[in-house]
């Protein structure tokens, strides 16, 4: 046993070492203790509570929203919880289920053929999947990437994930069969949903229509209290009472199904019929796109809440937390877990003082999932699925932000365009699909801004400086050009540079040209390539090409790349020819 332990600490130490070489510290959580008071502990046990009597509620309606056992939302409440701070640069994050992540399970399944079964089987591998790309991505140091995507895609999206949403629920709301609507996007539900307007049920209607308008009434005058739970409990209690004395409110209202010890059972990813490559590769675009989104959501509300409190966030290291909370995640009855918005901000307003309420909020949200398994009738039976419905629809109705919509429709027609492409295309596409159309299109834009080099010509004036000469001015000298390239030199910038260039060698006055690179950024292989095109046009004109203000990096780029030796041909180096100046 000792030799068995001894290999276990000495594997401890190596994977330390390797994260740390990775700039990834492993158990951060230990720096919460440092100076750790027992009015800390008060705090976060009161953070706690408040936290476990939110994420309980929440976690069923974000199982509801992605169509799985209500189970899976608690479980990944209290997992993901428990799991995510001992791994987390930040203290106030609370990890679990989330609004997106939900709906994108929701929308990949119903887009496929999958049954029930065959989706409650992949689920533990499709939150594996996501675990490892989180964990890949922060030592990749991925998590930078997060900052080039931008706002009207989000707004974009969570828009349309939110209507998506609010449709989805409404077959609940009203007594729709879920037979009849298996349509995986907005048009296709809608259609459906009023095709089998027919069979719409006044009671569910009433109870779910109630239960919303109850909770807003108490999110408006009584904020302090956890009124997505009273709500809840309120409607399951009213709805219970009713059907003691109504013989057929039962089967119009149905209820959730019962969980019991059983189904809490440690479970390892099983593939399908199918084989496991093929689910992996079934899969993938989906966990990638998943473990995206958990990301980014995470980042944001980490640096949102550290911007208040003055601390310093890892955005690896969170990315990090992410991803062992997943793989946690996935040897339980859990979906995917990412960083709560709703949950982290109450952590931070609840005074908590470290990843301590985060921790405990995950056990007392296990004991809650204990004792709904132990108690005969399960209390989870009662709950109406319009009442959880009408909770969801108000959750997702608080999604749709109208200043920042109306801020990235008026600020240019860039963000405006991408704002509602992102909207249509999670309207129309499953929504992994969506956000890396909404993300392909961002990313696009910004290579189209910064592809484009700021080409100025300049003027030597009496006392020796340079200055921009004016469109209209003429040239002092006529034979002379000097160019001042600003920005960056990549490869999607480097046609654009050449092409502008060679527009002055037409001029028949010009007889040298000097490019001051200065300025100049990120020169590599295409825009090198590019200098040597240029240089061979310019002499093949009869011209003169001169580069000046080179800085260092761009030196050794021409240096290395041999482009150098070409702008150097003919100089008499001996005697001090030279046609680079720094």
């Amino acid at each position: 046993m000792d030799k068995v332990m001894r290999q276990v600490r000495l594997a401890y130490r190596a994977f330390g070492k390797w994260a740390a070489s990775n700039q990834l510290r492993l158990f951060p959580f230990r720096d919460n203790f440092s100076d750790y008071t027992s009015s800390d502990g008060k705090a976060d046990l009161r953070a706690a509570i408040n936290i476990a009597l939110l994420a309980i509620p929440q976690g069923m309606a974000y199982a509801a929203i992605a169509e799985l056992p209500i189970l899976y939302g608690i479980v990944c409440s209290a997992i993901a919880a428990i799991v995510a701070p001992l791994f987390a640069s930040s203290k106030h994050t609370i990890l679990g289920p989330t609004n997106a992540t939900s709906l994108m399970v929701f929308s990949f399944f119903a887009a496929g053929t999958y049954s029930t079964a065959e989706k409650l089987n992949l689920m533990p591998l499709l939150v594996l999947m996501v675990g490892m790309i989180c964990l890949i991505g922060a030592i990749l140091k991925a998590a930078e990437l997060i900052q080039y995507v931008s706002q009207s895609v989000l707004v974009g999206y969570i828009t349309g994930a939110a209507i998506l949403i609010i449709i989805n629920q409404c077959k609940h709301l009203f007594g729709v069969s879920e037979v009849v609507v298996p349509a995986s996007n907005f048009f296709g539900m809608l259609s459906e949903l009023v095709a089998a307007k027919k069979t719409y049920l006044w009671q569910p209607a009433v109870l779910g229509f109630s239960t919303l308008v109850s909770y807003l009434a108490m999110s408006r005058w009584l904020k302090a209290l956890p009124n997505f739970a009273i709500s809840l409990a309120l409607a399951s209690i009213i709805s219970t009472l009713i059907a003691s004395q109504s013989s057929g409110w039962d089967a119009a209202v149905p209820t959730f199904s019962s969980f019991s010890l059983n189904d809490l059972t440690l479970r390892l990813p099983e593939p399908t019929s199918s084989g496991l490559f093929a689910d992996i590769s079934n899969l993938l675009g989906v966990a990638v796109a998943i473990a995206f989104l958990a990301t980014l959501e995470n980042t944001v509300m980490a640096k949102s809440l550290a911007s208040r409190t003055g601390s310093r966030t890892e955005i690896n290291q969170d990315m990090m937390s992410v991803g062992m909370s997943n793989l946690a995640c996935a040897f339980t009855a859990a979906m995917p877990s990412s960083g709560s918005l709703t949950r982290s901000a109450l952590n931070y307003e609840s005074d908590a003082r470290s990843g301590v309420s985060s921790i405990l909020a995950g056990f007392f949200c296990l004991i809650a999932l204990f004792l709904f398994a132990f108690l005969i009738p399960n209390p989870v039976a009662f709950i109406p699925k319009a009442a959880l419905a009408g909770l969801v629809i108000a959750v997702a109705a608080s999604l749709i932000k109208k200043k920042n919509i109306r801020i990235c429709l008026r600020s240019t027609p860039e963000d405006g365009g991408v704002l509602i492409l992102t909207f249509l295309a999670a309207l129309i596409f499953p929504l992994y699909v969506a956000i890396f159309i909404g993300v392909s299109l961002s990313i696009f834009l910004f290579l189209r801004k910064v592809s484009r080099p700021h080409l100025v010509e300049y003027e030597i004036c009496d006392n020796g400086e340079l200055r921009e000469l004016d469109q209209k001015q003429k040239r002092p000298n006529p034979a002379i050009s000097i160019v001042h390239v600003e920005g960056s030199l990549f490869f999607g910038a480097a046609d654009l540079f050449q092409t502008q260039v060679q527009r002055l060698v037409v001029d028949p006055n010009i007889k040298v040209i000097i490019l001051r690179l200065k300025n100049a950024r990120h020169l590599d292989a295409t825009s090198v390539m590019s200098l040597r095109e240029l240089i061979r046009f310019v002499r093949s004109h009869d011209r003169h090409l001169i580069v000046s203000g080179a800085t260092r990096d761009v030196y050794k780029v021409l240096k290395s790349s041999g482009v150098l030796q070409t702008l150097q041909r003919g100089c008499r180096r001996k005697e001090g020819e030279t046609n680079l100046f720094f």
